[in-house]
């Protein structure tokens, strides 16, 4: 499966070498929010692409721009592949939301619904708002779940979407268990003809950063510090982390302050990167990782 957020990433980048004056990459690694080794290989990329990708005498880049306006234009066929690798991103993002008005705009293709140009809701999001709105039962099919790292399908009750399209609230029939379940980890929806049938559980909690709802009234506050490498990735698998973590001064480190509802998320990406992740703060949040890492 394609990656598409590396796929925005490369549009943008393309955009950004287009446009004077040249630039570095540690300019470009800002911009993309990403490592200076990625911004190479995204370059290596541009090159194989065609791309006429040069650099200045301070060592900055920039691509070669002698396309006459116009000169070249993409098929129906081309613009409803690009229109379905944006759509199928489960995450918000303006520059995503930017190419999807211009691919309208400038083609034969036909909106369906305002839903498109906000560029949150596929195939997928669309049959489970059905679903919502009948209240019927659905399947989702291929569930990857990060917690259990196991594919299964999942006999669900539709409940409603966070607001940002990312993730859908769920009762699981087969746990009793309101669920988050992420857009993008869901194969496929199978729209049944099955009534549901335990409304009266259903629960609309609002999850923290990482997803979860409330376990048991119990919360756990989350201190950690992080090496460059380590908090990029955790920004991006928990883009909400964001407004939480701040770079210590004079550091390459940064800090995470945060409470959360369940720490089973926090708790496997720290064992996850041991190098890279130190567990600094919360009495009880260090009890339940030192009980987790002595379980056999």
């Amino acid at each position: 499966m394609y990656n598409q957020n590396k796929i925005l990433r490369v549009l943008q980048l393309i955009s950004l070498l287009k446009k004077e004056p040249a630039k570095s990459i540690r300019f470009l690694s800002g911009i993309l929010e990403s490592t200076d080794r990625t911004v190479y290989r995204y370059l290596d990329l541009l090159k194989e692409l065609g791309f006429e990708l040069q650099r200045d005498q301070n060592n900055r880049f920039f691509i070669i721009n002698d396309v006459e306006v116009g000169s070249y234009s993409f098929s129906n066929e081309e613009v409803e592949l690009l229109k379905e690798l944006l759509l199928s991103v489960g995450k918000d993002s303006k520059l995503k939301d930017s190419i999807l008005k211009k691919i309208y705009f400038k083609s034969e293709i036909a909106i369906h619904g305002n839903h498109i140009l906000k560029a949150h809701l596929g195939k997928i999001v669309e049959k489970l708002s059905g679903a919502i709105q009948t209240e019927k039962r659905v399947i989702l099919k291929d569930y990857h779940s990060a917690n259990s790292q196991k594919i299964s399908d999942r006999l669900v009750e539709p409940i409603i979407f966070n607001d940002n399209y990312n993730s859908l609230i769920a009762f699981e029939v087969e746990t009793g268990e309101n669920k988050y379940f992420n857009i993008e980890r869901i194969t496929d929806v199978i729209e049944l003809n099955t009534n549901q049938e335990f409304q009266e559980k259903h629960r609309n909690d609002k999850p923290d950063i990482f997803g979860f709802s409330e376990l048991n009234g119990q919360k756990f506050d989350v201190e950690l510090r992080l090496t460059l490498r380590a908090y990029l990735i955790l920004k991006e698998e928990y883009p909400l982390v964001q407004p939480y973590v701040k770079k210590e001064h004079n550091k390459e480190a940064y800090l995470l302050k945060c409470n959360v509802n369940n720490p089973k998320a926090i708790t496997r990406f720290i064992l996850g990167f041991p190098k890279d992740v130190k567990l600094i703060g919360s009495k009880l949040f260090i009890q339940y990782f030192n009980n987790i890492k002595i379980k056999p």
